[in-house]
């Protein structure tokens, strides 16, 4: 018996911030149908974020789900999905939607017993694993002890490649969560001006965020895994690189969090560039405006015109179902007739190569609008596009997060309805 009741995991007023089971059921399903198309038997999904994708919570936990008709499907006569968990039992159960919860929830087997579990669940492959996610010395426990089941394949980018499209209630999400975003740019506009900080204005946008149900955490795919989601960066501190891999690095608060918003001051008729993520219910959306106290000059005007119209071009290439490729060629070719290909996205040797990034539960989904990314954007994708050029003055763009549906590209975040500089 425990001391705590499951009616304690709520929402504001007691709202049910669950992700519904039904929409549990159909990822689960969709995966099952992919992996039986992939030749897979079936995966074990251990990464925080696809538990909670897959699963509806983020516990210490491994989540099997068979592919469609292998052994330990209920096609084959089996039981289906099972989540095997460590700590906490009681909490994946209703995580998972309670007596709706569509796989089964059990505590978590002794290792030299897991293929056994496994094949009394009438399970005859080895399960594909996260190699591409998981630290390999963790995979390699799994490896072990799937041994006498076979080899495990990996199932990375199968993964990868279905949360590429967002659901109806995904995308519900991301929708509040870019309402959200605007009350955060609406307090930078209401503290901000000549002599506050860079981390002043972060507090103020982080306030907002954080009092709506933001959790405190932007994740990413890439090695760190993380990132500051407030970049404000004014004036010179704008054209500082830093070790993550965006246009813009800033001085950040001190060496260890060596990115983003630091102690610099605003000072009057430099560009303060303003990149504001939030994440409503894990969903992000990523937005940029600029401020500036008082009023920028025409050569920082020109630029950010400039960036507009590279936005423009990337957008509409997506909008006709161009490659992400195609849209990042298209884009830097425009940007290098107007002057900016040695600014564009950062200063040489410090520039980053794309002009924007999926979005989702993580921060740097794929595709990218990059070279390489050799295919359109999905139906039902979203994508951050972010041009910006960078100068040792500082920094100057655009950002809105868009998606593609049956009509093209359409902006999340607020696009028109905020302008493209707001002055102090």
């Amino acid at each position: 018996m425990t001391g705590w009741d499951v009616a304690d995991l709520a929402g504001p007023d007691g709202e049910d911030w669950r992700v519904p089971a039904s929409e549990l059921e159909a990822r689960q399903n969709l995966l099952a149908n992919i992996l039986e198309e992939a030749g897979h038997g079936g995966a074990l999904i251990q990464h925080p974020i696809d538990l909670y994708y897959f699963a509806g919570g983020r516990q210490n936990a491994s989540l099997f789900i068979p592919a469609k008709g292998a052994g330990g499907s209920k096609e084959a006569g089996g039981n289906g999905p099972v989540l095997f968990v460590r700590r906490s039992l009681q909490r994946a159960q209703h995580e998972g939607g309670g007596t709706d919860c569509p796989h089964e929830v059990l505590a978590f087997p002794r290792m030299n017993q897991f293929a056994e579990t496994l094949a009394n669940r009438g399970v005859t492959a080895a399960p594909s694993l996260q190699f591409g996610e998981v630290p390999k010395t963790y995979s390699d426990r799994f490896v072990n002890a799937f041994s006498e089941l076979g080899p495990c394949l990996d199932v990375t980018g199968l993964i990868h490649s279905q949360r590429e499209i967002k659901s109806k209630w995904e995308q519900e999400q991301m929708d509040e969560a870019a309402n959200i975003q605007l009350r955060m740019f609406e307090a930078v506009q209401a503290v901000g001006g000549a002599g506050v900080t860079e981390l002043e204005l972060v507090a103020a946008a982080e306030a907002v965020s954080r009092s709506e149900g933001f959790g405190g955490h932007i994740h990413m795919r890439r090695f760190p895994l993380s990132c500051d989601r407030g970049v404000i960066v004014a004036g010179r501190a704008g054209g500082i690189p830093s070790f993550f891999d965006s246009a813009v690095g800033g001085t950040g608060a001190h060496p260890l969090n060596g990115m983003g918003s630091g102690f610099t001051r605003i000072k009057a008729n430099e560009p303060v560039l303003v990149d504001l993520v939030h994440a409503h219910r894990g969903y992000i959306v990523d937005m940029t405006r600029m401020f500036v106290a008082g009023s920028l000059d025409e050569s920082w005007l020109n630029r950010l015109e400039d960036m507009v119209a590279v936005k423009d071009t990337v957008v509409d290439v997506l909008d006709r179902g161009g490659l992400c490729s195609e849209a990042w060629h298209e884009g830097f070719a425009l940007a290098q007739e107007l002057g900016h290909a040695a600014h564009l996205m950062g200063m040489e040797p410090d520039q980053s190569r794309f002009l924007g990034h999926s979005v989702g539960l993580q921060l740097d989904e794929s595709p990218v609008v990059a070279a390489g990314f050799e295919r359109p954007l999905p139906i039902g994708a979203t994508m951050a596009i972010e041009p910006k050029v960078v100068h040792v003055e500082g920094s100057i763009g655009t950002e809105d997060t868009w998606i593609r549906d049956e009509e093209g590209m359409r902006p999340i975040t607020a696009d028109g309805l905020w302008p493209a500089i707001t002055e102090w």
